[in-house]
């Protein structure tokens, strides 16, 4: 498999082992999904280092009995390590062109809108998108309202 295409595959499961470790449905078996993670976060980190040697300057594997707290921050910041060079698996500008369009919106909310911590930065991601189209709506309209002022002031005059 080509480098690009498998860092991108390992990055989209750190993000979703990422998810999974925050979700409080694994609280029940705290013990046994800590280890599991771990386990995950550690095995692709071991295959990003025979990938990228420079890695291991940054990261380290994860010890036994880490929290999946620990787990999910680790798995982020090693997605996130990668983030400019791989191709994210995630709909962000379908989420900022849902602002504007409502059968968008519909498309991402059934395909992820599920999970709070995404939607959440896609709110961040989009919001300075979104002031800047308010913004253009907002002068377009001023403009638009001068001019519906004149006309009307000088049909009085007349």
């Amino acid at each position: 498999m080509e480098k690009e295409q498998e860092l991108t595959k390992l990055v989209n499961v750190l993000r979703q082992t990422a998810r999974v470790a925050m979700q409080p449905d694994w609280e029940e078996d705290n013990e046994s999904s800590a280890e599991f993670c771990i386990a995950q976060y550690n095995r692709i980190y071991e295959r990003m280092k025979e990938i990228d040697p420079s890695v291991a300057s940054v990261f380290a594997p994860l010890s036994e009995g880490s929290s999946l707290k620990i787990a999910a921050i680790a798995c982020r910041q090693l997605a996130a390590y990668y983030e400019d060079e791989v191709e994210s698996s995630s709909n962000w500008q379908e989420t900022c062109d849902a602002a504007f369009d409502p059968k968008v919106f519909r498309k991402f909310w059934r395909k992820g809108a599920f999970d709070m911590q995404e939607l959440g930065e896609a709110i961040r991601e989009s919001v300075q998108t979104w002031a800047e189209h308010r913004q253009s709506q907002r002068h377009g309209h001023k403009h638009k309202n001068k001019q519906s002022r004149r006309e009307k002031n000088k049909d009085h005059q007349d």
